[in-house]
């Protein structure tokens, strides 16, 4: 009897400790998709705001926007172009650890920039303006180095997978008119008479016992494509 209660409080012990877990896990998952829902509104009023300051201010504060609003636009495309390529070419994850070390850079320049956005002394801010676009302009450079590479290289690869799939389908298709005959040449002289006199009586013969089938699949057999059209079922009378 005590060993069976000893068996069921270790039970309810257990199930207690993977309730815990569970909603652990279930509160941190909830918590981190909570966090990237508010970065990514935070973001998107942020960007909002620095495109409306390109466009709508003059002068030092309008050229800040604009500086900091090409940064982060350059450098998140180069992101995304990278995460997505890094799952189908594994080659792309030196080039992903090299943008980790730039985005290092601009995160530095994004922050200076925001600082010089509040900075009341536009005069010094203005002599800075110069070396900051210098700045924004070698590291958007590289970012899109990063990122038009990686572009090339997928499409190369599509380009190179393309062209050996035409030269599959070139021989397949000639494969399957393996019944074609090349007709004789007009200077092909007695011999190729004798041969085409043979062909006559191989023609004829054919004639006799009638049109030799081809050999190829049942088209019932065969997968269908959307494009293809159902096969009607033969029909006696």
């Amino acid at each position: 009897m005590e060993a069976v209660i000893l068996i069921l409080g270790l039970l309810f012990v257990a199930f207690m400790a993977l309730g815990v877990y569970v909603s652990v896990k279930v509160i941190g998952a909830a918590k981190r998709g909570v966090d990237r829902t508010i970065t990514q509104a935070r973001r998107t009023v942020e960007e909002t705001t620095l495109r409306a300051k390109s466009y709508g201010q003059v002068g030092v504060a309008g050229e800040l926007a604009q500086l900091r609003l090409s940064l982060r636009t350059s450098m998140r495309a180069t992101q995304e172009a990278l995460q997505t390529g890094v799952a189908e070419d594994a080659s792309l994850s030196e080039s992903l650890g090299l943008f980790q070390r730039l985005s290092v850079h601009g995160q530095e320049l994004d922050d200076e920039l925001k600082r010089l956005e509040r900075e009341p002394d536009r005069a010094t801010v203005a002599s800075l303006l110069p070396g900051l676009k210098q700045r924004t302009e070698r590291i958007t450079h590289s970012a899109e180095s990063l990122r038009w590479a990686a572009r090339d290289r997928a499409r190369q690869f599509a380009d190179d997978d393309l062209a050996a799939l035409n030269t599959q389908i070139d021989v397949e298709a000639g494969a399957l008119r393996h019944w074609t005959v090349e007709e004789p040449s007009a200077g092909a002289g007695a011999g190729a008479g004798a041969s085409a006199d043979g062909r006559g009586g191989e023609r004829a013969r054919a004639g006799e016992e009638g049109p030799e089938a081809l050999t190829t699949r049942d088209p019932r057999a065969q997968t269908g494509h959307p494009w293809q059209k159902a096969v009607r079922p033969e029909t006696t009378n």
